[in-house]
C-alpha cells in the first residue's frame, strides 16, 4: 500500500537521517568539583576587574543626593500620614 509521499512500510528521507547525539558532559564533566570551583573565582575575579569603579568625589555626590533624596521622602510621607490622620479624626470624631 502506498501513499502520496511513499510506501507506509518503508520510511521517508528525513526520517532515516541519523539523529546528533548531545555532548556528554563535555569540558564541565573532565573536571573535578575543585577545580571548576577555582574556575568559578576566577571568573569572578576577571569580571570584577572589568567594573569601572566611581572615584571618592562621584561616591561623595552620590551618597550626599542618596541621602537628601531620602530625607526629602522621609518628610513627604511624614507631611501625607499627618495630613491623613488628621483627616480621619475629623471625619469619625
Amino acid at each position: 500500500m502506498t501513499d502520496a509521499v511513499g510506501s507506509i512500510d518503508t520510511p521517508d528521507a528525513q526520517d532515516e537521517a541519523p539523529k546528533e547525539q548531545g555532548r556528554k558532559g563535555g569540558k564541565r564533566a573532565k573536571k573535578g568539583p575543585l577545580k571548576r570551583l577555582a574556575l568559578f573565582y576566577r571568573q569572578i575575579v576577571a569580571e570584577l576587574r572589568k567594573v569601572v569603579w566611581p572615584s571618592r568625589n562621584q561616591l561623595t555626590t552620590y551618597t550626599t543626593v542618596v541621602i537628601i533624596f531620602v530625607v526629602i521622602m522621609i518628610g513627604l510621607v511624614t507631611v501625607i500620614d499627618f495630613g491623613l490622620d488628621r483627616a480621619a479624626k475629623y471625619v469619625f470624631g
